[in-house]
């Protein structure tokens, strides 16, 4: 898993005036859980561009006044209506101990499904794993070159050495749905079928 750094600095005071002012000062108030207590710090928003307007996952290795601490992010709340960072919550981790994270699906291959005609569904984006910092991926690599029309992959049809997976199993991540092209191509071969086959049976023998 990718490591970006943060730097940042304890809190003083806390409360919503105290948020408020450290918001107007461009920072961002922030809680860390997970160890001994909660820690509250802040850093600047424009910290968070690479950890939350992405796609991936990412372990945070945080500089809190010269102290550093792995964490990663767990919550985060944005304004509704200007979109920025109202605060972030995050999760210390630690190098011997399971961590849970959500991380991103990657879809690989080319489906013999949709050569075929049919349409690609990805039903889940993110899925919840569980493991050490060190084995967890950068994100949940999925080949479908051999998924079929009308077949689907499911949490339960993946495995990963070393990497819980946490959703339920029949959880479908993605599915190759019929489309009209494939139905029309179905119905094509079957028809074609069907008059082959009727044409057999209604020919007579020759007679002798």
């Amino acid at each position: 898993m990718k490591t970006i750094e943060i730097q940042g600095s304890l809190r003083k005071e806390l409360g919503k005036k105290s948020s408020k002012k450290i918001r107007k000062s461009g920072m961002v108030p922030c809680v860390i859980y997970g160890g001994d207590e909660n820690i509250h710090f802040q850093a600047h928003e424009n910290s968070f561009k690479n950890l939350v307007y992405t796609h991936n996952a990412h372990l945070v290795k945080l500089d809190l006044d010269g102290k550093e601490m792995k964490v990663v992010l767990k919550d985060i709340q944005f304004h509704p209506v200007t979109d920025r960072i109202l605060h972030a919550d995050f999760m210390q981790v630690f190098d011997d101990k399971p961590v849970v994270i959500s991380l991103p699906v990657k879809i690989t291959g080319e489906s013999v499904g949709v050569k075929a005609g049919g349409k690609l569904r990805v039903k889940r984006r993110h899925l919840k794993v569980k493991g050490l910092v060190a084995d967890i991926p950068d994100e949940i690599v999925i080949d479908i070159t051999d998924v079929k029309i009308n077949h689907s992959v499911k949490v339960g049809d993946l495995s990963f050495e070393r990497l819980e997976l946490l959703d339920p199993k029949i959880t479908t991540i993605l599915t190759v749905a019929t489309s009209r092209v494939a139905q029309k191509a179905e119905e094509g071969e079957t028809a074609g079928a069907e008059t082959a086959e009727a044409a057999q049976t209604t020919e007579t023998p020759s007679e002798k």
